[in-house]
């Protein structure tokens, strides 16, 4: 009987079969985006059970055993590794036509050559092969990046972070483990407290009281050279939209010593310090020639409830309302307008949005390098099939799908690089689907370098992670 996951899993035709066993099935990844822990990485942990290697932190998996009716105990809580195991396997029947059940059982397939499906009556003799197999060297944290053909990782960290991990990676593990540069704690007004601790943190790390918005700027651009130095190309913003005010030094300066005060900010004082410090800090991705990611559009901690007894990133989240696209445009053209506007990617949550990213990105791209401004790919939610499919289609019409730069994992599991695979056969199926119907040419000079493109080369072209 032929298995859920086979060799031609998602490819439903013959030019899609042959496109991604000729051209995408191999090619290495570049996983430009993700939520690992370069600890664990340098560490090169080994986990003692699926359960740690699935479910600690994902909460991808947590919001799908809560709306199956689990109890918090089996997804956040002091249940044991295997009771919360057993949850998860009595969760993932229901998960069916969601992207979930696709990513668990690529997994179990890619990782630990598990065929069978994971359920109630399945759970045990799976759970026990796995932590049969995870004692194995093989499956260290740094056995399993190799084993997926990773070739560069980029982490998310905090400006002051050390990023000591970092530094021990680089010449002692062959795949490039990068940091990425993530200020979103500078960008946080809405509880004074909060930020001036955090700005008392980041000038230690630098070794300067912060005092006012221009020092604030001077020990950003000191932290950003010292990623640079440490490997960073790329930076990455989660903001729940852009934000766009005129503003004058003077009226960000007095805002910026008010927070540190502990006083709020007005709703124009806020977008205004907002407006300010995004710019400044797109200045710096640009003159050091990285690449900047922004991720908009998230409703973030929805349930303040949970959001106080579990904090940020347990799952309370869902997507905002659609960009506005005066505020979107005016901001980049800021930074175009003085020859400042980096390399940026535009990912958004609201598929409303789709259409509108695509041709925004358009109004920016100058010619001085391939789609200088991109399109970035399906994201959070809208990271599954018909997401991706969407996602495929829009950038076709209103873009050139042959220099997107593909996929990432965004992800905080070390299981999760099937997701790059799941990503390249939808694709090659979209692709196949076309060719068959005659509205793209079944020429090999064509199709060879898109599906390769977009599966590894042009990320590869795009971040500079070889240039010296």
């Amino acid at each position: 009987m032929k298995t859920f996951i086979h060799d031609d899993f998602l490819l439903g035709n013959k030019t899609a079969r042959r496109l991604y066993h000729q051209y995408s099935e191999n090619m290495p990844i570049i996983d430009f985006h993700c939520h690992l822990s370069p600890q664990m990485i340098a560490d090169d942990r080994q986990f003692d059970n699926l359960t740690q290697a699935w479910l600690e932190g994902d909460h991808y998996k947590w919001r799908a055993m809560r709306t199956n009716g689990i109890n918090e105990k089996f997804c956040t809580g002091e249940a044991s590794d295997y009771e919360k195991f057993t949850k998860w396997a009595e969760t993932v029947p229901s998960t069916t036509g969601n992207p979930l059940y696709h990513w668990t059982h690529l997994e179990l397939a890619r990782y630990f050559n598990i065929y069978d499906l994971l359920s109630p009556a399945t759970a045990a003799e799976i759970f026990k092969k796995t932590v049969d197999l995870l004692k194995t060297k093989a499956f260290s944290i740094r056995s399993l990046l190799k084993k997926v053909k990773a070739e560069v990782v980029c982490t998310t960290d905090d400006p002051s972070d050390s990023l000591e991990y970092h530094k021990k990676l680089q010449n002692a593990f062959e795949v490039k483990i990068l940091p990425t540069w993530r200020p979103d704690n500078v960008i946080k007004t809405e509880d004074p407290l909060k930020f001036t601790a955090y700005i008392e943190k980041l000038g230690e790390s630098a070794d300067k009281e912060i005092k006012d918005f221009r020092t604030l700027v001077e020990v950003l651009d000191k932290r950003h050279e010292f990623f640079h130095i440490t490997g960073a190309r790329c930076s990455d913003h989660g903001l729940d939209r852009f934000y766009y005010s005129p503003f004058t030094e003077s009226d960000v300066d007095k805002s910026f010593k008010k927070l540190i005060k502990g006083n709020d900010l007005s709703l124009e004082e806020a977008e205004k310090y907002k407006t300010a410090i995004m710019i400044e800090l797109c200045r710096m991705n640009h003159k050091r020639g990285w690449a900047q990611q922004f991720h908009v559009g998230a409703l973030r901690n929805n349930n303040s409830r949970m959001f106080r007894l579990m904090g940020p990133d347990t799952g309370w989240d869902s997507i905002g309302v659609p960009q506005d696209a005066f505020k979107m445009s005016k901001f980049l053209d800021t930074l175009d307008n003085t020859d400042q506007l980096a390399k940026t990617i535009l990912y958004n949550l609201n598929p409303a949005d789709n259409e509108m990213m695509l041709t925004m990105a358009g109004n920016f791209n100058d010619g001085s390098t391939a789609v200088k401004v991109q399109y970035g790919a399906a994201w959070w939610f809208l990271d599954q099939k018909n997401g991706m499919e969407k996602h495929i289609r829009d950038l076709s019409s209103l873009g050139l799908l042959r220099r997107f730069i593909g996929m990432v994992t965004d992800s905080r599991s070390f299981l999760s690089y099937p997701r790059h695979e799941y990503f390249r056969r939808i694709l090659c199926n979209y692709v196949g689907e076309e060719v068959e119907k005659g509205t793209i040419p079944d020429e090999d000079e064509l199709l060879k370098p898109l599906i390769v493109g977009v599966s590894w080369k042009n990320a590869r072209d795009y971040f500079g992670f070889y240039d010296e």
